[in-house]
């Protein structure tokens, strides 16, 4: 079939968007390929068409969990098999899954990063027929990047063992990103394929302002539609919200704290128009494709143009005018310099924190390698009497030396272990005859239930035994409290996934290089957001573009810029 029919059968369009039918050419050529798109631009299809052409099974390497479930869900609706291996999923379910898609029927594998180094991924993948190594995020793998990832430099070494072409997608990434990006992901020969990054319907505007309050409910209440507010921290999401709900503003807040229930109703009511501005953390708005956004205002200045290009980017993606709103004051200007002095505390201090966080979890030396650790960062700075952001930046910096990933926002699948002795197991007396159905149920479908806790699909057994999710739970409950089963409730935390054995004192290396190049690069992408806040001469829309290597862009005529300058 060709990809127009591709297209067509499975995602019910009749033509490609700009830039997109160029990148499944070529990939279906066999040619390594970057492609750059701006946020709206499709970048999903570019890889899904010349998978579903080309034989075998693409794995997917996106560090957005939550983004590839959604993605796996959606591939399972439209009749695409498709599964995912991530950070929040046991050993056994790890090895279900990797086991079919290298002897099953499947199209798509989606993987976090910091399984590929794994041995039990590279014996699987292995014995798969890859089509393609799809890398999202590309912008992860470049040390250049606003978001390096160290998980990310094992797509380099997983092509020694996978012959398959890649393709690389991105959003944001400036010429010199681009550059390390194909270098580090091997390409054979350089294709790249960008997009212009105009957005002719999106008028920048910034505004310096005291009363961002009331600048806030005046783009609010001025411009009809549905708007985005993004907001540094959790706690203003509310009350932000609960300011503009006391003005007769449609609103709620969106942040990653959130039960995965309560995110996924108040995402499907802003998306259904039921709420209409929605105040959120950068948590919101990663896969979220409403093409009716009227604003997106930014109330705090983002820390770097590419996280701002990228959220004001989700404005206007059916082509209609659109505005992205910055509010700020002197105020910003100094908490981004704090946040900056913040985001990198000392190497001391930092190797401090690697040897706190094993002994929190009673990690002795030469131990450790492997564990996935439920991580409370609020609980290990009460421990220990520390400032919640510089233990963060800490965590965050040792990741980025790979000692350990961090995976924030997991979902946990509830755990059983039976504790009982299997002969001993008939002569308990149940006080609920479904207890013992449950039972039979876990011993037939799970292995491993008598020796450690064993994560279960809850949908999948309720069905089984004919109740609900809620009453399985109680009954699971229940079980507890007979003292026959150990159960591990499903949560939603922050995991830590520990890449080898505690090392000792001195040992610990945290690549000084590395760090003073990843402050310089951060300090340089704030001071170019200072820049383009005081800005009072060039187009903003020329400024953003000539950031990411667009040197020849025309003004846009509609910022507040090109306003003034209009009317003077």
């Amino acid at each position: 079939m060709k990809p127009i029919d591709i297209l067509k059968e499975y995602w019910g369009y009749d033509s490609f968007r700009p830039r997109q039918e160029e990148i499944v050419n070529a990939a279906l050529e066999g040619k390594d390929v970057l492609a750059i798109l701006p946020t709206g631009g499709g970048k999903s299809v570019c890889f899904q068409v010349p998978a579903m052409i080309r034989e075998g099974i693409a794995l997917v390497v996106t560090p957005l969990i939550a983004l590839m479930k959604d993605q796996v869900q959606n591939l399972n609706e439209r009749g695409i098999k498709a599964l995912c291996v991530n950070a929040g999923m046991g050993r056994r379910e790890v090895e279900l899954t990797l086991n079919n898609a290298a002897y099953g029927d499947f199209k798509f594998l989606y993987v976090s990063p910091e399984r590929l180094g794994t041995r039990l991924f590279r014996d699987y993948v292995r014995e798969m027929n890859v089509s393609y190594i799809v890398v999202d995020e590309a912008h992860c793998i470049s040390q250049w990047g606003y978001d390096f990832r160290p998980d990310y430099l094992q797509i380099g070494r997983l092509r020694e063992i996978v012959d398959a072409p890649v393709i690389a997608l991105t959003a944001t990434a400036t010429p010199q990103v681009a550059e390390d990006i194909m270098n580090r992901l091997g390409f054979e020969e350089r294709t790249l394929i960008k997009s212009g990054f105009e957005r002719p319907n999106l008028s920048y505007i910034v505004r310096k302002c005291e009363d961002k309050l009331g600048q806030l409910l005046s783009v609010c209440s001025n411009v009809a539609g549905t708007g985005i507010v993004y907001v540094r921290n959790r706690k203003k999401t509310e009350e932000l919200a609960a300011f503009l709900a006391a003005n007769g503003i449609s609103s709620s807040y969106y942040h990653a704290g959130l039960g995965t229930d309560s995110r996924t109703d108040r995402q499907e009511k802003w998306k259904s128009d039921k709420i209409r501005v929605m105040v959120c953390t950068n948590a919101f708005g990663m896969g979220i494709d409403k093409p009716d956004v009227r604003f997106v205002v930014h109330f705090d200045v983002p820390d770097s143009p590419e996280a701002y290009f990228q959220e004001a980017g989700r404005g206007g993606r059916d082509g209609k005018r659109s505005f992205a709103v910055l509010l700020w004051n002197s105020t910003d200007i100094k908490r981004l310099r704090q946040i900056a002095s913040v985001s990198f505390p000392s190497l001391e201090y930092i190797e401090d924190i690697y040897h706190k966080v094993h002994t929190f979890f009673d990690i002795p030396y030469d131990a450790g390698e492997g564990r996935q650790l439920k991580f409370n960062l609020e609980d290990f700075c009460r421990r220990y009497g520390l400032q919640r952001a510089s233990a963060y930046y800490a965590v965050v910096y040792i990741e980025r030396t790979a000692h350990w990933t961090l995976s924030e926002d997991v979902d946990i699948s509830t755990r059983v272990q039976v504790i009982v002795d299997r002969n001993e197991l008939y002569d308990v007396e149940f006080p609920d005859h479904r207890m013992l159905t449950l039972l039979d149920v876990l011993m037939r479908r799970y292995t491993g239930l008598f020796s450690y806790p064993v994560p279960i699909d809850e949908e999948y057994v309720a069905s089984q035994i004919g109740v609900t999710v809620p009453g399985l739970r109680q009954l699971l409950y229940n079980l507890a409290l007979e003292h026959v089963i150990r159960y591990v409730p499903c949560d939603r935390a922050t995991v830590l996934f520990l890449h080898h054995d505690r090392l000792r004192p001195k040992n610990v290396n945290l690549d000084p290089e590395r760090y003073e190049m990843l402050k310089s690069s951060a300090l340089e992408r704030m001071q170019k957001m200072v820049d383009y806040v005081n800005e009072e001469d060039v187009c903003r829309s020329s400024f953003l573009l000539e950031y990411f290597g667009q040197k020849e862009a025309e003004d846009c005529g509609t910022c507040d810029i090109c306003r003034d300058q209009k009317t003077e």
